[in-house]
C-alpha cells in the first residue's frame, strides 16, 4: 500500500490567536506552544484524538514517552488548554483537541469511509426518491428496503451490544459511530462478525480502546486475510512458528 501522509494545516493568523497569546506570555510559554503543537500533530492520524493505553503510570507519563517533554511542562500545558476548551475528555482513556478538525490536511482513512458511506446513502435515497411506473416493482423495491434496514440494524447491535458490555465505554458514541463504519467501508467478508473477533481480541489484551481495535482491522487487511478463516489459520500458522522458533511442541 502507498504511504500515506499526514500534516497540519496552520492558520497565519494561528499565533494571533488570544489563546496562543496568553499562552506564550506564560513564564515557560513558548515551550508550552511546543507541546501544544506536539499534541496536535500526536492526535492527527486520529483526527483530533489521544488515547491513554495504560503503559505509564498515567496520561502525561504516557504524553512524557510520546513527544519527549518534561512531565511538569505537560502537566501545565494541559492544565492551560482545559481551561481554554482546547482539549476535552470524554473519560480517563480518551482526549479529544478541538483544534483538530479545522487543521487537517489529509484525509484520513476514517474520513473517507464517512465520505464514502455518505455518498452510497445519498445514491440509494436519490434511487428510492425516482419515479416507479410500476406498482409491483415500487412495493418490492420497498420490501427490500426493509429488509435491507432490518439486515443493518441486525449487524449494527452485536457490535453496539459487545461494545456497552465489555467495558469500551457505553457513552463513547464518537467512537462507536467510527468503528460500526468499518461495516460498509472494508474488504472483510461478513465484516461484522471480523470487528467482533477484533474486540474479543482488544478485551483478552485488556486493549479496550477504538485506534487498537482499528490497529488489528487493519492489519488484517494489508495482509489480505478478509474471512474469519483466513485470520484463524494464520494465527495458527503463527503459533506453529512461533512453536518451532522455541524448540516446544504446543500440540497445533
Amino acid at each position: 500500500m502507498p504511504k500515506k501522509y499526514y500534516w497540519l494545516k496552520l492558520k497565519e493568523t494561528f499565533f494571533n490567536q488570544k489563546e496562543i497569546k496568553l499562552l506564550r506570555r506564560l513564564a515557560g510559554g513558548d515551550t508550552f506552544t511546543i507541546i501544544y503543537l506536539k499534541l496536535l500533530l500526536l492526535s492527527l492520524k486520529s483526527e483530533g484524538y489521544i488515547y491513554f493505553e495504560d503503559i505509564g503510570d498515567d496520561f502525561v507519563d504516557e504524553l512524557v514517552l510520546e513527544i519527549d517533554e518534561d512531565k511538569d511542562n505537560i502537566k501545565m500545558t494541559l492544565s492551560y488548554l482545559f481551561s481554554k476548551g482546547l482539549i476535552e475528555t470524554f473519560d480517563e482513556k480518551e482526549y479529544y483537541l478541538n483544534g483538530i478538525p479545522e487543521m487537517i490536511g489529509s484525509e484520513s482513512e476514517s474520513t473517507r469511509r464517512v465520505r464514502k458511506f455518505r455518498k452510497r446513502k445519498k445514491q440509494e435515497a436519490l434511487q428510492c426518491n425516482g419515479d416507479e411506473t410500476n406498482s409491483n416493482t415500487e412495493k418490492e423495491t420497498e420490501k427490500e428496503t426493509e429488509i435491507d434496514r432490518e439486515r443493518e440494524q441486525q449487524r449494527t447491535s452485536e457490535i453496539i451490544h459487545f461494545w456497552d458490555n465489555n467495558g469500551f465505554g457505553s457513552n463513547n458514541i464518537q467512537a462507536k459511530k467510527q468503528l460500526l463504519l468499518w461495516l460498509d467501508d472494508s474488504s472483510f467478508k461478513n465484516s461484522e462478525k471480523i470487528i467482533l473477533k477484533a474486540m474479543e481480541i482488544a478485551c483478552a489484551n485488556n486493549k479496550r480502546q477504538l485506534n487498537y481495535i482499528e490497529g488489528i482491522l487493519r492489519n488484517w487487511q494489508n495482509e489480505s486475510l478478509l474471512t474469519l478463516e483466513e485470520i484463524k489459520d494464520s494465527n495458527k500458522e503463527h503459533k506453529k512458528q512461533t512453536a518451532a522458533n522455541d524448540g516446544y511442541n504446543y500440540g497445533f
